[in-house]
């Protein structure tokens, strides 16, 4: 009787209140705050979820998204049938309640407007006593004539409740049915009605058959099909792609709504699926990252910070793409890729691979044996330590900093000043740092800023090296052997593997994509055995593999590649002397530019610009901005077409001494 006695009076009060005029009253309704917080959603490129954050107080509340119509027919249908037309309270419907609970002596039917319970919703008020009825009464009545009704329905799809810290009809889709409810079931519709009249005493894992029961009801009710469905016996799991990657952009912008990025969500899926494939059955809280990036615009495609986000045992919870480690032998193409652009060596330039000292350190190659002398390119492709250090020598270890920079990598660098040893990995560069340097390798020399963001990517402004060089770079990389059973010529890559077997890294890039694999662990102990040829190039080229059938196809060369062997070459390239050798300008004889004087801002003319020699052997070869412009020249007077802009002008002689000067030509 008192479910009776409460809807009765809740009536007599609503009755009353149209009769004496409730404008007033209803103008003075304090409304609590309609503006209710949702979690933040991380979204990939196509709009799919990445990822979702609860709100602030452990509630999972998502905004509602696109809903299947059926599912909102029914619920009207079955709650508030008349919701399109009342003004917030359904008199016919409180009068049926308080007869029927007369009548049974309980509450039958619920008398309920869905924006009487939006109104318990936002203020989480008593629904059994009459005071807070009449408060939803109030409540719903001042909604009605605030908001429309599909701003109500909105609120109501926000913050039914549906078990457990589940709260609106997205989060409860994702976690009973795995599925966004764009597309509902009769029979998941219909147990998505029932839930919130009784949340706990019919959750699905908790209370199956009380659920089962509800879920029919109103499949009865409605005629529809479903009862024989089975109903979820558990809650799945949120979706959790990129997940070190989308906590990473929810820290950044806690308050955001969404974050869109530039995900590829079945790229993302078999990346990771790859790393935790890659580390099964190995020993030890063996880790893997995985990182890849369309070079051409800039975007990440796929981002993978640990195989096993939440296996702790292997320290999942660390984002190893963003970890600095020792990068192995990956930076060595950027040694050679500084000395061919300052032309001081070639690909097909000899080198010699034999003991040497650099004061008192004694480098040794990854095997401890001497080759001899070989080619750059061999060098290169044998990832040879003894050349790549010659090289840095001459280049400068600062300069190959410097080129990092440039990049836009960030590397942590022990110790202060760069040592020759940086090129051998003696830095801190995480593999996100190592494909962004990768990418610039791949669009020959110009850097470009990767985001995962949409509008985040861009060029960068200063260039590594010259298109030449670059280029010289990646066709030695793509002549290396690849893994079993993959295409051959068709990425250039490098692998390396730090100091101890700590890290096992293959770095790769075609015409228009670049990634980056790191196997390790995060702790950094050893693992013993481990080489970056074995257990990561695998995965890169298989990373590729899913990318599309066939790689894009890397560039040709530019216009002005030397493409000759090495008897062809000019002398000073023929053979690999340090640059205290070949800049030797104060030898006896060396050759001296008379004309243009260092510093000199010179008009351009049709003809080239007239240079002059003083000195040196013949013959002689031109290099602006180290690349060839004249070759095996026997005079002392020549007229080079030179570009516009600042140019660094070098002569070398047929004794490997040379002298430069930086002119300026003007348009």
């Amino acid at each position: 009787m008192r479910a009776a006695l409460l809807w009765g009076v809740a009536l007599l009060a609503v009755l009353a209140a149209a009769r004496d005029g409730a404008d007033d009253w209803i103008a003075r309704t304090d409304l609590p705050p309609l503006r209710v917080a949702v979690g933040t959603e991380v979204v990939a490129r196509d709009g799919s979820l990445l990822r979702a954050f609860p709100v602030a107080d452990g509630r999972w509340r998502l905004a509602p998204g696109p809903v299947d119509p059926a599912f909102v027919a029914l619920l009207i249908a079955h709650e508030d049938r008349r919701f399109w037309w009342h003004g917030g309270v359904d008199l016919r419907a409180m009068a049926r309640a308080a007869v029927q609970a007369a009548r049974a002596g309980r509450i039958v039917s619920g008398g309920s407007t869905l924006t009487m319970q939006v109104a318990r919703l936002l203020e989480e008020g008593p629904t059994g006593t009459l005071r807070g009825k009449l408060r939803q009464i109030r409540v719903a009545l001042a909604l009605e004539r605030r908001l429309d009704k599909t701003a109500i329905l909105d609120l109501y799809l926000r913050l039914a409740p549906y078990g457990g810290n589940l709260e609106g009809v997205r989060a409860a889709s994702l976690a009973w049915f795995g599925k966004e409810p764009r597309r509902l079931t009769p029979a998941e519709a219909a147990l998505l009605v029932a839930l919130p009249q009784a949340p706990e005493a019919r959750r699905p894992d908790r209370a199956p058959q009380a659920a089962r029961a509800a879920r029919n009801r109103v499949l009865a009710r409605a005629g529809l099909p479903g009862a024989a469905e089975t109903v979820p016996d558990r809650r799945r799991p949120f979706p959790a792609l990129a997940p070190h990657l989308a906590q990473r952009l929810h820290r950044a912008d806690p308050l955001a709504q969404r974050i869109v990025t530039t995900i590829d969500p079945a790229l993302q899926r078999a990346a990771e699926a790859l790393a935790a494939r890659a580390v099964a059955g190995q020993p030890g809280q063996l880790s893997a990252a995985l990182v890849v990036a369309d070079h051409r615009s800039g975007e990440v495609l796929a981002h993978v910070g640990a195989a096993h986000w939440t296996d702790d045992s292997r320290a999942g919870f660390i984002d190893m793409a963003a970890a600095p480690r020792s990068p192995g032998s990956t930076l060595k193409p950027f040694v050679y890729a500084l000395a061919f652009d300052d032309g001081l060596a070639h690909p097909e330039t000899l080198i010699e691979d034999r003991p040497v000292a650099f004061g008192t350190w004694q480098p040794q190659n990854f095997d401890r044996r001497f080759r001899g002398t070989v080619s750059a390119r061999a060098a290169l492709q044998a990832s040879l330590n003894i050349p790549v250090v010659r090289l840095t020598e001459a280049v400068g270890p600062a300069r190959l900093m410097t080129t990092l920079a440039r990049a836009g990598v960030q590397a942590d660098l022990p110790g202060g000043a760069p040592g020759l040893a940086v090129s051998l990995g003696g830095v801190g560069i995480s593999l996100e740092g190592l494909v962004q340097a990768y990418a610039g390798l791949a669009r020959l020399g110009q850097p470009v800023r990767l985001s995962p963001l949409p509008g985040g990517a861009g060029p960068l402004p200063q260039r590594l090296f010259g298109a030449v060089a670059a280029w010289q770079v990646a066709d030695v990389l793509a002549g290396l052997t690849p893994p079993a059973g993959a295409p051959a010529g068709r990425i250039a890559w490098k692998t390396g593997t730090s100091y101890g077997h700590r890290d096992a890294l293959a770095l790769g890039f075609d015409g228009a994509h670049v990634a980056g694999v790191w196997l390790g662990r995060p702790d950094g102990t050893p693992v013993p055995g481990a080489f970056g040829a074995d257990l990561a190039a695998p995965i890169l080229f298989e990373l590729f593999g899913r990318l599309k059938a066939t790689p894009a196809p890397l560039p040709p060369p530019p216009a002005a590649t030397l493409l000759l062997p090495n008897a062809r070459l000019p002398q000073p390239l023929q053979r690999f002397r340090p640059r205290d050798a070949v800049f030797a300008d104060s030898a006896a004889g060396a050759p001296e530019l008379a004309f243009p004087p260092d510093g000199a801002e010179i008009a351009a003319s049709p003809g080239g610009l007239t240079v002059k020699l003083r000195g040196g052997t013949a013959p002689f070869t031109w290099l602006a901005n180290g690349a060839p412009v004249a070759v095996a020249l026997r005079g002392r007077e020549a007229v080079l077409d030179l570009p516009g802009g600042f140019v660094a002008l070098t002569v070398i002689d047929a004794q490997g001494r040379s002298t430069s000067a930086a002119v300026r030509m003007l348009p």
